[in-house]
């Protein structure tokens, strides 16, 4: 029944239809509302519960790591190669399939044959001296030693040759393809993995310092991008990557810079970090830091104002350089996270593996230090050793590639030239 200027009109079935509608209508507006407030409310707190679940996690890694750094180089490398291990065995796993690897038991193990088999090569070539440098006071050993480097490569390329015969013997008919497939996916792995590791342990042995500050760069850029797309992000930054934004790129940037030029007066100030290690020994290190790692004063401009309190500032040469790392990794070593992006797209995965939580995969982790690792050896190779004196330069350069008997050879006609200066002086 309606009612209009106070008269009772009979209802028709044409208003009763038009009621229910309406009712209905607001019934199922109200409870869009409803679902619309309560998934927001789960959103929220699905990420708010992965943001603490990702910071628990990196806080157990980051002591993990002040740990090991604590303990020295070996240990450092032995890091190394567990993270590069775990990476290779999640690579691994993209390609395989359980109906195949089904009907070729034991097929996996001449992936894991190829990958021994490469480390053996590269931190051989890597560690040769070192390992010489250690064993030197006993003659058995330095020679064994001297012995498996001058014939390493023979022993890794047999070694491989070994693991192709393995591979071709394998194989099955109606499962070539696969197979291959999986020949090919290993050796890129191995490719890229130990490229990427060979220069890491090359940089470890330079000095901790070369080792911790691209890392540390790399990980604080990480965190900021996550936090400041977090709570600031609007504006996507690229399709392969949803949740990356550029107010996390370019405020992650800005973070990671000045981090870099702070973290490097704190790291460049422990002969610990600067000091290179020249053989595989555990103890401490105390060396001349060189004028890279020593403070210079810098005063103001007279423009500053009389009443600023600080009249110049201590910095030192590697914090130049430092600033130098921190661009790097804030523009150009993200796209290693946005390549490892795309590649999980191809294989329609969200995460490489599960082993770290509110991280995804060892492989997550390491897509932007991999690229990180590389250019600082580059950029230390080119634009840091010519500042080392010509003298330790000379003697590294002696001690790497001269046998025992040749440095023996040499140093007795040093002091034989010695000789004739002095006789001639006199």
């Amino acid at each position: 029944m309606q009612k209009e200027n106070g008269q009772t009109l009979p209802s028709t079935p044409t208003s009763r239809v038009r009621q229910r509608r309406r009712s209905h209508s607001q019934e199922t507006f109200s409870e869009g509302i409803s679902k619309l407030n309560g998934s927001h409310l789960l959103d929220d707190q699905t990420k708010y519960r992965a943001m603490w679940i990702r910071t628990y996690s990196s806080l157990w890694m980051l002591g993990g790591v002040i740990l090991i750094l604590y303990l020295g180089h070996l240990y450092i490398c032995a890091m190394v190669v567990v993270v590069q291990i775990f990476m290779v065995s999640e690579l691994f796993h993209l390609r395989r399939r359980v109906h195949e690897d089904k009907r070729l038991p034991g097929f996996w193990l001449v992936n894991w044959y190829f990958f021994f088999t490469a480390m053996l090569y590269v931190y051989g070539r890597i560690l040769s001296q070192q390992l010489v440098n250690t064993v030197t006071p006993d003659k058995f050993f330095h020679r064994l030693v001297n012995g498996l480097i001058k014939y390493q490569m023979v022993i890794c390329y047999f070694l491989y040759i070994a693991g192709m015969m393995w591979f071709i013997l394998t194989l099955k008919k109606k499962m070539y393809k696969y197979q291959f497939g999986q020949y090919a996916w290993t050796h890129m792995i191995l490719i890229v993995v130990f490229t990427q590791s060979s220069f890491t342990v090359a940089n470890i042995f330079e000095g901790i310092f070369w080792f911790i500050l691209p890392a540390s760069l790399i990980a604080i850029n990480d965190v900021a991008a996550y936090f400041f797309g977090f709570f600031f992000g609007r504006t996507p930054l690229i399709k392969l990557s949803p949740k990356k934004t550029w107010e996390g790129f370019i405020g992650a940037s800005i973070a990671t810079i000045i981090s870099a030029f702070l973290l490097a007066n704190i790291l460049g100030s422990f002969p610990w970090m600067t000091c290179p290690r020249k053989d595989l020994s555990t103890g401490w290190l105390d060396c001349d830091p060189g004028q890279l790692f020593k403070s210079e004063y810098y005063s103001f401009p007279l423009w500053i104002p009389q009443w600023f309190p600080w009249k110049g500032i201590s910095v030192m040469p590697v914090q130049w350089h430092a600033l130098c790392l921190g661009l790097f990794a804030s523009i150009i070593a993200p796209f290693g996270g946005f390549f490892a992006s795309g590649l999980k797209r191809a294989f329609k995965i969200k995460d490489f593996g599960a082993s770290i939580p509110g991280h995804g995969g060892f492989t997550d982790r390491m897509d932007c230090q991999m690229v990180m690792a590389i250019f600082a050896y580059i950029y230390f190779q080119s634009f840091i050793v010519t500042q080392i004196n010509s003298v330790d330069m000379i003697l590294d350069q002696i001690t790497r590639n001269l046998s025992f008997e040749e440095q023996g050879r040499l140093y007795h006609m040093l002091g034989q030239l010695f000789k004739e200066q002095l006789s001639g002086n006199s």
